[in-house]
């Protein structure tokens, strides 16, 4: 604890038990008021500075440390001053005394709490960021909340302490000014409950409900606004339009068809998007191709021998493609206009909030609708790097049409694309350079992680540079007349030294950008965030109330299930809003590279937790002790599981080994409904299987929770059932240790 704090508990609590011993709760009693009203009342005739002065200061030295006794204060200061006087002095006193109160629990308490519920709190301080003033209000508001404790939790917010200031100084008066006035009548009062009838409380409540009747007028207000600003139409032809047909874009037309929405779905090129047809589907084809390449190549140490693997590329990729056309029934225009889905083929941009247009192969047509969903996904984002734009650059997105394999291949972009398809050509035969300007492989994961790929990545042939910041592109400088890619990169010396890459193609993976352009959503206000996402809420709603947005163009994860779990939320919030609204949850949700060995992870990483200031605890499980991964000599790996200090609850699991992919399902599971690490082990799982791991985890964290003062009695117990104490019966044991 810092000297600072230390200081102000010392302070606090001298302050505390002069109050107490002094007898000044005896004395604040409403019998106490009522007989020595007469002589306030002369005090204050003589003294009126030192008397208003004195009760001030004392009024918010009360209300800042929490001391019982303020209600009474200001039935006393409404006797003294009369109500215009008495409630200008109280409502002064009473605010910067509960600011005060604020400001000692956030200096106190704030910042461990914030350490050990980081993810709580901020959720609580994002929803503080929305609306904290407007809930602050509701609650000073209504009685039936004290007002200290509100003081105390409200400070352990992010709130600012001007804006707390201003909405209690605001939201206090109507309750200050009904004790104020009984003040004036303190002879009359037989107790404080007097004050407070259910009737009056009653009257509270309503008061209190107002600003939530006030909300739904402004959104009302909004709406009319809108609807004068672009001339609303009477009726509309869909209920939901979605503008995109990659995965949020299908799942959110599948959502609305399933409870009888007239839905209509805007798609300009191929359904299925980017994850059919350029993304999950033809990576993971070519990753198993890889594989099977790879796998030909170790059989030797199983003791089967062969000759090594004779890639035939063109039939590779049209292994790729035969994936894709496989897959495609299920994204297919068929099969979503049997379910009720309108799909219609063009370019989608929004006239105004109500109104779609869609520009057509062969003409243009216009959709009414109550709500709008963009779901128009990403694109591979292209740095801008003088001489790139001379020559063909390879993407996520063109990278299918290839017929034959790079000889040279170099991945600029480290994180999982780059790592899986490098990984997988080098596999293939090409001779891959992976350049990455961070210190690390998969920036997002932690360094051990990351570590365990580079090395797999090493061993196959693949060079990885790492702080290596690519500079220009120079065509045809190669000495066989091949391009050159130039990069900065640190040597182990610390110094930044030019490196010349040759190579035939280059493979660019440094992330994707929002496709927002084209759409209309700028002329109507609908702003992007830093990263190019647009911005839309927690419930994924944007700045215009019927249009909404989810997957990759409005991030942050850029995953197909994140994607269909965004989806979701945005049809059901904008179908039924109304009533109910569901805020997206990312706390469980699960990501996996796949490379060899996989990289999953659910929940924090190290590296996330400690930037939020979240307490933990880890729990290292090497696949090595595996009977499964020795059995089939693929102990590369380990699980690692973060949980609450001294507790079994899950905060977030990395692992990193053959499979990582699949052993996380039982990690998510038990996140998403908070099933804890002893419920885990006590779970069967079959032997010898790979989903033994997640048990064995369970237990290497029961293990370092042992209760070893009941282990010892148990040992005594069971050395006195033998017949002999437990010192003698240890010492009979034979001197053995692991």
């Amino acid at each position: 604890m810092s000297k600072r704090r230390v200081i102000l508990l010392a302070v606090i609590a001298v302050a505390v038990a002069a109050y107490f011993l002094s007898g000044a709760d005896e004395a604040l009693t409403l019998a106490n008021l009522q007989a020595e009203q007469a002589r306030f009342q002369a005090w204050l005739a003589a003294e009126p500075v030192t008397v208003v002065g004195g009760f001030f200061a004392l009024y918010v030295v009360m209300a800042a440390l929490s001391l019982p006794g303020a209600a009474l204060m200001t039935v006393l200061g409404g006797a003294l001053f009369g109500l215009g006087w008495g409630l200008l002095v109280i409502s002064f006193a009473s605010t910067l005394g509960a600011t005060l109160a604020a400001l000692i629990a956030r200096t106190l308490a704030r910042g461990p709490l914030e350490r050990r519920f980081a993810a709580q709190l901020e959720r609580i301080n994002a929803g503080i960021r929305r609306e904290g003033a407007f809930y602050l209000f509701t609650l000073r508001l209504i009685p039936l909340f004290p007002f200290f404790v509100i003081n105390l939790v409200m400070g352990l917010t992010r709130m600012r302490l001007w804006t707390f200031y201003w909405v209690s100084q605001l939201g206090m008066l109507p309750g200050t000014a009904v004790y104020v006035n009984a003040g004036r009548e303190l002879g009359e009062l037989q107790s404080l409950s007097g004050i407070l009838s259910p009737g009056l409380i009653g009257s509270f409540a309503l008061i209190g409900l107002f600003p939530w009747l006030a909300r739904a007028g402004v959104a009302i207000a909004k709406r009319r606004r809108l609807a004068v600003r672009f001339d609303r139409p009477a009726c509309f032809d869909y209920d939901i339009v979605v503008i995109g047909g990659g995965s949020a874009g299908l799942v959110a037309s599948y959502i609305a068809a399933a409870v009888k929405a007239r839905v209509a779905l805007v798609e300009s090129d191929r359904l299925g998007g980017d994850c059919l047809n350029t993304g999950c589907v033809p990576s993971k084809a070519l990753i198993r191709a890889a594989r099977i390449a790879q796998e030909v190549r170790e059989a030797p140490r199983y003791g089967v021998h062969t000759a090594a693997p004779q890639v035939d590329f063109p039939a590779v990729m049209a292994h790729v493609r035969r994936a894709i056309r496989e897959v495609e029934p299920h994204d297919s225009r068929e099969r979503y206009e049997g379910l009720g889905v309108e799909v219609v083929a063009g370019r989608a941009s929004l006239a105004d909030p109500w109104r779609v247009q869609v520009t057509g192969p062969d003409a243009e047509r216009e959709l009414t609708t109550r709500q709008v969903i963009v779901a128009s996904g990403a694109r591979p984002r292209v740095p801008e790097l003088p001489g790139l734009d001379a020559i063909e650059v390879l993407t996520s997105d063109n990278l299918w049409q290839l017929e034959t394999l790079p000889e040279r291949l170099v991945v600029l972009g480290g994180g999982p694309i780059g790592c899986e398809l490098g990984q997988s050509f080098a596999r293939l035969g090409s001779r891959v350079s992976l350049v990455e300007m961070g210190g690390q492989l998969l920036p997002r994961e932690d360094v051990e992680v990351a570590e365990v790929v580079q090395q797999r990545l090493a061993a196959e042939g693949v060079a990885v540079w790492l702080d290596a910041r690519a500079s220009r592109v120079e065509p045809g400088a190669g000495e066989d007349g091949a391009d050159v890619l130039v990069v900065e990169a640190r040597g182990a010396d610390g110094e930044t030294m030019e490196q010349r890459l040759v190579f035939d193609r280059l493979l660019v993976a440094v992330g994707r950008v929002a496709n927002v352009a084209g759409l209309g959503l700028e002329a109507l206000g609908v702003e992007t965030r830093a990263d190019g996402t647009l911005a839309v809420d927690e419930t994924l709603q944007s700045v215009l109330p019927n249009v909404w947005a989810c997957g990759d163009v409005a991030g942050p994860f850029q995953l197909t299930h994140a994607s269909a779990h965004q989806a979701w939320h945005a049809t059901v919030n904008a179908l039924f809003g109304e009533f109910k609204r569901f805020r997206v949850s990312y706390r469980a949700l699960p990501a996996v590279i796949y490379t060899e060995p996989e990289v999953a992870r659910v929940g924090l990483s190290e590296r996330e937790a400690r930037s939020r200031g979240t307490e933990y605890e880890v729990t290292r499980y090497a696949l090595a002790e595996l009977d499964r991964a020795i059995a089939e000599g693929l102990t590369e790996g380990f699980i690692k599981v973060l949980t609450v200090p001294g507790k079994d609850r899950i905060l977030g699991v990395s692992i990193v080994g053959h499979g990582a992919g699949e052993l996380l399902a039982e990690f998510t599971l038990a996140m998403t409904h908070g099933i804890g690490l002893n419920k885990l082990l006590g779970t069967v799982h079959p032997y010898p299987s790979w989903s033994e791991a997640v048990k064995a985890s369970a237990g290497a964290w029961k293990n370092a929770h042992k209760p070893e003062r009941l282990l010892a009695w148990l040992a005594r117990y069971f050395a006195w059932r033998r017949g002999g104490t437990g010192d003698a019966a240890e010492a009979r044991q034979p001197a053995v240790r692991n």
